[in-house]
């Protein structure tokens, strides 16, 4: 299937809970099932080895170096035994703050290779139209490092969940060759339900480029509710691929063809004045 124009990629939607085991446990099921429909990238949520409480992402933080713990070695592992390169997107990196770890986003080869690692620039602190007040950087440390990578020939962007709403980093992103964005999510319902297929569409649109948004659903500890809609975009802003309710797993075929007549046809990217 995969070719250097040709690549499937799959974007995994969870319902993650407060259980590290059994949470890697249904991310090594889909990562399966997403092998065997033929993916070679497989994009995980945000969230995807422990979503509940800041205490328990403090428990469970790894580091990135030395011996890997359980998230780490899940990654590997699967990552090894599927013959795909998997990002994890969104899991407690441990920082230099032992009571604010990273939320980080690492791409593993299917060689078991740590090829990138980007943490979360945006954190999100906000008070929802429910009054509903949510500050991740209470428990969580920012990053600053823009990310990309390559993976089967293709360019890849890396960010994370808030992150969309911020079209400047796109921007530097596709400055640095990214063809294809990375958006593993844990969108709130309250938010995504008015704002996730448009902002997903937009990045797509502006950045013409292929956006993978893998994103959590359903409920979760504390009483927290993720919109799903796990979105695979191309760079025309057309919906390839569209998760149902519920966990699942969903592929797309991106063909570098598609992205060069999209910008050749339109080349808004040369077009710009503002830099």
């Amino acid at each position: 299937m995969n070719s250097p124009n040709l690549v499937r990629v799959a974007a995994v939607q969870l319902e993650s809970r407060d259980d590290l085991a059994s949470n890697l446990r249904a991310c090594e099921q889909a990562l399966t099932e997403a092998a065997a429909r033929g993916a070679t990238l497989v994009v995980l949520p945000e969230n995807f080895a422990y979503f509940g409480s800041s205490h328990g992402k403090r428990a469970c933080a790894e580091s990135l170096f030395g011996s890997p713990g359980p998230i780490r070695s899940a990654l590997i592992r699967c990552a090894k035994q599927n013959g795909v390169t998997v990002l994890g997107g969104g899991w407690p990196e441990v920082s230099q703050d032992p009571e604010r770890p990273f939320n980080s986003a690492t791409v593993v080869t299917r060689d078991g290779e740590i090829a990138a690692n980007y943490r979360k620039i945006h954190l999100f602190d906000v008070t929802l139209p429910s009054g509903a007040r949510l500050q991740e950087s209470a428990s969580m440390t920012a990053g600053s490092d823009i990310v990309c990578c390559n993976i089967d020939g293709f360019r890849v962007g890396l960010s994370i969940c808030y992150d969309i709403r911020f079209p400047e980093l796109y921007r530097k992103l596709v400055d640095r060759g990214s063809e294809v964005l990375c958006v593993p999510s844990a969108f709130t319902l309250e938010t995504g339900q008015d704002h996730w297929h448009l902002l997903v569409r937009t990045r797509a649109v502006e950045s013409q480029s292929w956006v993978i948004a893998a994103n959590q659903c359903g409920s979760h500890p504390g009483g927290k509710t993720t919109y799903g809609h796990s979105l695979i975009v191309d760079p025309w802003g057309r919906v390839l691929a569209e998760a149902e309710p519920g966990p699942g797993v969903i592929v797309a075929d991106l063909d570098r063809s598609v992205l060069a007549r999209v910008r050749a046809s339109l080349p808004s990217l040369r077009h710009r004045r503002i830099h």
